[in-house]
């Protein structure tokens, strides 16, 4: 057969593609119509009271997701029941008479009495295209592409109540459109994806990526993680910077290891935040390391780390007696994470550190946390003492 295909703009309404399929063999043909346009933004529903021979008459688009009812037979064509179809109210109420009867000379042998009953529906189906009392024809679509002819136009049909609303998650899942619970805004849509940009990798300059994600730390804040891969040389290194402002106080945070499940303990140290531990004395200034989000072991790891890939303290340059200290330090370090006892102290100007509470939102027996007024240093080493954040615009000049 052959399929023509007619694209199309209904006056007052939008393009609509009309496709129609014939068979010179049988002489069995068909039509369709389809959209030309997107899925809109809402649905829309038409209510059209009939009540003459020229209301039958008005030009129909149905497209195949929309529904028909007829409400004072209890009648409806239910969505997806149908192609998409250019027709008249008439032609609809024709379509279905003709669904109808299709099955009824089965039905009759079957099941004689469901086939009685549908004849009279038929028959009521017919009575109404003679219009003898009104009668209400009400086309729903949720794709908002079907329409209903005002003849009137462009001004208003006071037969026709034309209705816009917002789909249902359900309608929009049966139109295949992603079902979101509520409209999330920027800062919704950045935590749930991963950002990456093109940057050059620290050790070898050569092209690499690097992913950043927003992550929100329970009973916290957010952070934000950054991690660079390269693949020339293999390099890998991440960061951790705080999502918020810097905290009105310093925070000073200060844990008692007594068990070894104290090393499975979140830590978020921001690249202000010092670490101390007093019975190795050994403190970690602000920056060493950077910001890190890990484990209190990963934390003790990366302090292990530092100290062994520093030349100057364990390589060649080293003198033995500096070595032996610094083995013994490992050491020490090393029954921390095992079962010796020690504290662990956290102090952070910024306020922007965090160590697990495993008891929240309950108190923690080895975990206290304390808030301080920072000193003018404290402050100088933020850069917040030249920062003004009132009554910074410029004076205007004043009138002569």
């Amino acid at each position: 057969g052959v399929t023509r295909l007619l694209l199309t703009r209904i006056p007052f309404f939008k393009e609509i593609i009309v496709s129609s399929f014939s068979c010179d063999s049988c002489s069995w043909s068909n039509t369709e119509i389809q959209s030309a346009g997107r899925i809109q933004e809402q649905g829309v529903r038409y209510a059209l009271a009939v009540t003459s021979r020229q209301d039958m008459n008005r030009e129909v688009v149905k497209t195949d997701c929309a529904s028909a009812r007829i409400p004072e037979l209890d009648f409806e064509i239910p969505a997806f029941s149908q192609k998409g179809v250019l027709t008249t109210i008439e032609g609809i109420i024709d379509r279905a008479v003709a669904g109808l009867e299709q099955d009824q000379p089965t039905r009759r042998v079957a099941d004689k009495e469901v086939a009685r009953k549908i004849d009279e529906f038929i028959g009521k189906l017919r009575q109404l295209k003679e219009v003898n009392s009104p009668f209400t024809f009400i086309l729903d679509d949720p794709s908002g592409n079907s329409f209903v002819e005002n003849p009137h136009a462009p001004q208003r049909d006071e037969a026709l109540v034309v209705t816009h609303y917002r789909r249902s998650p359900q309608q929009s899942a049966m139109l295949g459109l992603e079902v979101d619970a509520k409209l999330p805004d920027a800062a919704e849509d950045l935590r749930d994806e991963v950002l990456q940009f093109n940057t050059n990798c620290p050790e070898c300059n050569a092209p690499a990526s690097t992913n950043m994600k927003v992550v929100q730390i329970p009973h916290f804040k957010e952070v934000i993680i950054m991690a660079t891969n390269c693949d020339s040389c293999g390099h890998r290194t991440n960061e951790v910077k705080s999502g918020g402002a810097i905290e009105p106080q310093g925070t000073r945070i200060t844990l008692r290891i007594t068990d070894p499940s104290d090393m499975t303990r979140d830590i978020l140290k921001a690249e202000t935040c010092s670490v101390e531990i007093p019975e190795l004395e050994f403190e970690l200034g602000m920056g060493a390391l950077g910001g890190k989000f890990t484990t209190l072991e990963g934390l003790l790891k990366d302090i292990r780390d530092l100290v062994e890939k520093n030349p100057f303290t364990l390589g060649d340059s080293s003198t033995p007696s500096r070595t032996g200290k610094l083995q013994e330090f490992i050491g020490k370090l090393q029954d921390v994470k095992g079962k010796a006892q020690a504290h662990f102290i956290m102090d952070d100007p910024a306020g922007n550190s965090y160590l697990q509470n495993v008891y929240a939102p309950e108190e923690d027996p080895e975990l206290s946390v304390q808030r301080y007024e920072r000193t003018f240093e404290q402050n100088e080493d933020l850069g917040l003492n030249d920062m003004k954040t009132e009554g910074y615009e410029p004076e205007a000049p004043s009138g002569r």
